[in-house]
């Protein structure tokens, strides 16, 4: 079993940046890929970025340039930097890991771009 628990999220002015956090409970980077995903009302969930145990990272188009992912071995915690933030990143924001078989999933973050 895993838990994930992010946190980070607010509510911030179009332009401006925030840092999500995602600690897990128990050391998995080096054996699982970690990854973001948000989900805005009325809109599908979709992958904003992710970083395998390798530490190649992944990135949605609509993010690319914006977002970085990294993690931090030590902490058991995966982060994601979101800057130039935009109304339209405006959701809830999840981290998300799969180990064989099992998906787990945090409780998620709400993020508001808004002026």
């Amino acid at each position: 079993q895993v838990q994930l628990v992010e946190s980070g999220g607010g509510l911030v002015q179009p332009g401006g940046s925030l840092r999500l956090s995602c600690a897990a409970s128990r050391n998995i980077f080096s054996i699982s890929t970690m990854a973001w995903y948000r989900q805005a009302p009325g809109k599908q969930r979709e992958l904003v970025a992710s970083i395998t145990s390798g530490g190649t990272t992944n990135y949605a188009a609509s993010v690319k340039g914006r977002v970085t992912i990294s993690r931090d071995n030590a902490k058991n915690t995966v982060y994601l930097q979101m800057n130039s933030l935009k109304p339209e990143d405006t959701a809830i924001y999840s981290c998300n890991t799969r180990i064989g078989i099992n998906v787990y999933w945090g409780q998620g973050t709400q993020v508001t771009v808004s002026s």
